[in-house]
């Protein structure tokens, strides 16, 4: 299991990809790399994770997981901003699940210097 590709579609081991983003040892680099990160959450389940990578503006007060979705990809369509030298951006994305799929537009800004999910557009 260690030496299998992140859930988030890259091809780096989980603990090299979104793990160290999980445990708090880096932060995402770029808005694209905080939402695959936050992908990786839902698979695994990481509400906390899910939380603390929320803009305090739009956070919810808790996030209900259901250990029943069972994720199968993250694809990226778009990205706009978001990189070292922006304070906003989004990212297009569609995400699998068993029986379906959920295709977003999501923006994302810095707050404190850190890649934050603001909110997401749900696409058709």
């Amino acid at each position: 299991m260690a030496d299998r590709p992140c859930p988030c579609g890259l091809p780096e081991t989980y603990e090299a990809c979104c793990g160290r983003f999980h445990a708090g040892t880096a932060a995402a680099p770029t808005a694209e790399r905080l939402m695959r990160s936050r992908y990786c959450a839902f698979v695994r389940l990481d509400a906390g994770y899910l939380l603390r990578t929320w803009h305090p503006r739009t956070r919810p007060e808790r996030v209900d997981l259901d250990p029943g979705t069972r994720w199968t990809g993250l694809e990226i369509l778009e990205t706009a901003g978001g990189s070292a030298f922006h304070s906003t951006g989004t990212v297009t994305f569609r995400a699998s699940y068993r029986g379906g799929s959920l295709h977003e537009r999501s923006r994302f800004e810095r707050v404190d210097g850190a890649w934050v999910y603001l909110d997401g557009e749900f696409l058709s």
